[in-house]
């Protein structure tokens, strides 16, 4: 097991976006995360990556347990995350983009960097070799050298999950990685999410709306609802669970 998610509370004045929420994730797994708008998906992976701190509630991460997290010691973890809404330096190139995710594996000083010395440009050119690496790997070869801001929604979601790879994570938070995309987009992102999970071993948490893609793609679902934790099983078991099928129809409220 790589993360354990224990009791986990989380409130907002009088909301409350997690209510005691419990569940595993294994190493090497893809697990989803699933609930209607307002569930607390994302809620929950800012909970994981430091970005919200839990009323109560303990995390354990590769053996480490945490009351809540920190950014910044998330990231060194072995975290990674990619956004809902897209989270990336227009201005810059795709190659440029994908290099900020090398940053904490940058060891050499800011003095060295700025004078690009003789072990200044050995990691900086180690580094880039890497993220030359990742591009090959996500086809995105011939747009290396664009800047962000001129690429459409589905390349610029990929250039995302680049950066985060960049990083060499243990664990990958995905939020909505397909969201707005059309078919074909959806299905390469899939392609990719499989691939980064087989190949790299990558342990993946995702939340995502379309529900093929997470039956196609999760070996386990948790689903929330309001907060609470209603279901956790195979894709398979949560498809058939009648509580699901009533939070999704409205049923339950």
């Amino acid at each position: 097991m790589i993360l354990s998610v224990e009791n986990v509370s989380l409130a907002f004045g009088g909301v409350r976006a997690l209510q005691e929420v419990s569940f595993d994730v294994q190493e090497h797994e893809v697990r989803a995360i699933i609930g209607p708008n307002g569930a607390g998906k994302s809620s929950m992976l800012n909970v994981l990556n430091g970005v919200y701190h839990p009323q109560t509630g303990k995390i354990r991460f590769r053996g480490e347990e945490f009351t809540d997290m920190e950014s910044h010691r998330a990231a060194a973890m072995g975290i990674a995350r990619t956004f809902q809404n897209i989270a990336l330096f227009k201005g810059m190139t795709v190659l440029d983009n994908i290099m900020t995710g090398r940053n904490l594996k940058m060891r050499c000083s800011f003095l060295h960097q700025a004078l690009w010395l003789g072990p200044a440009k050995r990691e900086e050119l180690e580094h880039r070799r890497a993220v030359e690496e990742i591009i090959d790997f996500l086809e995105i070869q011939h747009i290396r050298k664009t800047p962000v801001g001129r690429l459409p929604y589905g390349l610029q979601k990929r250039v995302e999950l680049g950066r985060a790879l960049a990083a060499e994570p243990k664990l990958l938070l995905l939020d909505e990685p397909m969201a707005g995309m059309n078919l074909e987009e959806k299905q390469d992102m899939c392609r990719f999410i499989l691939d980064v999970n087989e190949q790299f071993g990558t342990t993946i948490v995702l939340i995502e709306h379309d529900m093929g893609v997470v039956m196609d793609i999760s070996n386990r679902v948790v689903v929330l609802d309001y907060g609470r934790k209603i279901a956790d099983g195979t894709p398979e078991e949560v498809r058939n669970n009648q509580r699901v099928i009533d939070a999704y129809l409205g049923v339950a409220h």
